[in-house]
């Protein structure tokens, strides 16, 4: 019976290699623009579809190769030629790169993906009949490099304002739709201004009729900007959201592990903030912001209907502004210390939750119980203050608003009984004077929001700024086989915050289909070797080489896709199986043949064969529905499935009986054949799948050697310690 007899995939259909032809396509022109750019370094991150790049983060690869793009919706013959090559999106979701169109012989040059770079020329009706319809057209960005002086506007786009600054035009709608409903707050004044003058004394019911169609109408188009204002607000800010979700979301899966902040639930706190941020550009209230500029033509209005109606408007307007600039000093302050306060809280939280079973078995309730109901208090405290400070400035806006009104009535009476104004007039510079302080009380009202998402953008802006491993504009060097050959040049490292080293000049030559065995005391720097050659963290001094070139120059997702790696601390992701021993697949696929083979070798085929969802069965969070071991045979598996060259195996047997044990070794001998195997282990049984043995002690190598010299000489104590 055959290996996949033997194992059931349970129920979903087969998997198979990708074949991703809008990847290839962007790599063709990529390669025509003298970009260097691997299917890793273009994918690593993003958002695919079955392993497939989509149209809609096509763009976002490209960036990453120094190009732009663009889609088009547009006939093959209306293409812009000066653009080419360009991708044509076909039907059904296939795409080939366009070269040259010669309308003339209604011929056309094309690459197809499958056929390499080789250009094929084809008929222009045949190739509309396969066209989807839409183009892209990709372009290069211009490299600047150190002989090109700085200047301030060519500063780096700002990853907020920059996602912003894409809807201008949208927000350049929203301005002039301000601008004339603005105008037509004048309308319903001047409405009753004449209606109270002229109609009335003069009983002349045509011209109300005529007034009141023409305010009518007035009204109506109020209402339809009104709605347009606030649909384009929404929709600009729906845009910015997206990306801006994405790019943080990709900022923070980049970040380089010594950056890594020291709390995961403070850090969560931190990434939800955004929220703060996103509420308030979205927010309808922030078009009174733009309304602002047009209290001076209300007050300048007024002043027309009768100058001294037009000083207790002014008052109030100062009056509020003041108080509003009073008030954000505080303001500032209560909402950087809630940020805080609701950061560690949450940090309390995750850490809690995560650790729920340890906090159970250690009876430390009490402990984390007190520390939260102490930051509760706290918070609440804070909040208390931010929400009374916030609202004072939006009740002395209210009160302004309402005492500018009964004073300019007061005033128009006495300039009435003068005869330098009129009822109407009077009735005219209250409503203006209601819409000229409307503006001022929604600005007061919004600074609490403001200063809360202000806190909150500079603490995005302090994420944003981390280091990545892949940074913007940093090309790699391709590597997609590799021998397997590892150097340790003079490696040290030292962890952040610590206050010595991991690891200290180390020199380890390990050559192709080497089997190692790293042995020593906990904490001596076993684990940091393991880290170091999978990139998670630059070393302090010294270099990794891999085929003797530093791993710095490979990309970080092609060298660990070379690396197949059992860590310590087992993590699973919610789930079933299979999507946890694919969870690394990317845009290279995995079949079902190896799937199996990796669960056959890790043993947990007796796990799959007896399940009736075979590799399809629930694992739940964290791995929960399963035991230690059982989630330490799917993490050998997941290391497994991709066939790497190097094999890292950190303790991966530590959880397992000894029959299982016995099971892993047999299946490991056959499937590492020719591959180089480092195996960090405090189990003498697995040394048997070893020819070499390093012991390190103290961030040192203190004995390298033959397995059995090297075993021999631990059991007389002939290793010392490192100095």
């Amino acid at each position: 019976m055959s290996q996949k007899e033997d194992l059931d995939p349970g129920p979903g259909p087969s998997r198979s290699a990708v074949h991703d032809e809008l990847l290839e396509c962007l790599q063709t022109i990529a390669q025509v623009h003298d970009r260097a750019a691997t299917a890793e370094s273009l994918t690593s991150g993003l958002p695919l579809e079955q392993g497939r790049l989509t149209p809609g983060v096509f763009a976002r690869a490209a960036s990453r190769a120094g190009l732009t793009a663009r889609i088009t919706q547009s006939r093959l013959v209306q293409l812009n030629p000066a653009l080419f090559p360009a991708v044509l999106l076909l039907e059904p979701g296939r795409a080939c790169v366009l070269v040259a169109l010669d309308l003339r012989s209604r011929r056309a040059r094309v690459i197809f993906p499958e056929l390499g770079d080789a250009e094929t020329e084809v008929g222009l009706d045949g190739l509309q009949e396969s066209y989807s319809g839409q183009a892209i057209y990709v372009r290069p960005r211009f490299r600047f490099d150190a002989r090109g002086p700085e200047v301030k506007r060519q500063r780096s786009r700002h990853w907020f304002w920059g996602v912003v600054r894409e809807n201008r035009k949208l927000y350049r709608d929203v301005i002039a739709g301000s601008v004339v409903i603005n105008l037509f707050a004048v309308a319903m004044p001047l409405f009753v201004l004449n209606v109270y003058d002229r109609v009335v004394p003069n009983h002349a019911t045509e011209t109300l009729w005529v007034l009141a169609a023409g305010i009518f109408i007035v009204l109506c188009f109020d209402l339809a900007l009104r709605l347009m204002r606030n649909a384009f607000v929404d929709l600009a800010a729906s845009r910015a959201d997206v990306k801006l979700s994405s790019s943080i979301m990709a900022r923070v899966l980049g970040l380089r592990m010594e950056a890594r902040p020291a709390s995961t639930g403070s850090f969560a706190s931190t990434l939800q903030s955004f929220e703060s941020v996103r509420a308030f550009i979205g927010s309808a209230t922030v078009v009174s912001l733009v309304d602002l500029p047009f209290v001076l033509m209300f007050a300048a209005i007024i002043a027309l209907i009768g100058p001294p109606l037009v000083i207790p408007v002014l008052v109030g307007i100062v009056l509020v502004l003041l108080y509003a600039m009073a008030a954000q000093g505080k303001l500032h302050e209560l909402s950087e210390t809630t940020w805080r306060v609701g950061a560690q809280r949450n940090a309390t939280l995750v850490e809690s939750l995560s650790s729920l079973e340890t906090v159970k078995t250690l009876r430390a309730e009490s402990r984390i119980q007190g520390s939260w109901e102490k930051a509760s208090a706290f918070l609440s405290r804070t909040s208390a203050q931010l929400r009374l400070v916030s609202s004072s400035v939006s009740s002395v806006a209210l009160w302004a608003q309402h005492s500018v009104a009964v004073c300019v009535i007061i005033i128009g009476v006495y300039q009435i009984i003068e005869g330098n104004l009129t009822q109407g007039g009077l009735i005219a510079a209250y409503l203006l004077s209601s819409r000229a302080m409307a503006p001022i009380s929604q600005a007061a009202a919004l600074l609490a929001q403001y200063h809360q998402s202000s806190t909150a953008l500079q603490s995005l802006n302090a994420v944003m700024e981390r280091p990545v491993e892949r940074p913007e504009g940093k090309t790699f060097i391709d590597r997609p086989v590799v021998r397997g050959d590892i150097r340790f040049d003079k490696v040290s490292l030292r962890y952040p915050e610590a206050e010595r080293d991991a690891l200290r000049d180390v020199t380890v030559t390990i050559e192709a289909g080497e089997r190692v065995a790293l042995l020593g005391r906990v904490g001596c720097g076993k684990t940091s070797l393991n880290k170091l050659l999978l990139g998670l963290y630059q070393p302090t001094a010294g270099a990794v080489l891999i085929d003797d070139v530093d791993i710095r120059q490979i990309d970080p997702v092609q060298l660990r896709r070379h690396i197949g790696y059992v860590p310590q601390d087992v993590s699973l992701f919610f789930g079933s199986l299979r999507d946890n021993i694919l969870a690394g697949g990317g845009s290279d696929g995995v079949d079902d043949e190896a799937m199996l083979r990796a669960i056959k070798v890790s043993g947990l085929d007796g796990l799959v064969n007896s399940h009736p969802q075979g590799v399809d069965l629930p694992v739940g969070e964290r791995g929960q529905m399963l035991s230690g071991g059982q989630r330490q045979a799917v993490a050998i598996a997941r290391a497994l499935v991709h066939d790497p060259r190097i094999l890292l195996l950190d303790e991966p047997t530590s959880a397992m009986d000894h029959a299982s044990e016995e099971a892993f070794k047999a299946g490991l001998k056959a499937f590492g054949q020719g591959k180089t195997l480092v195996i960090v282990t405090h189990r003498t049984s697995l040394l048997s799948l070893v020819d070499r043995i390093l012991v390190i002690d103290a961030g040192k190598v203190v004995a390298d050697g033959p397995r059995d010299k090297v075993v021999e000489a631990l059991r007389k104590g002939q290793i010392g310690r490192a100095s």
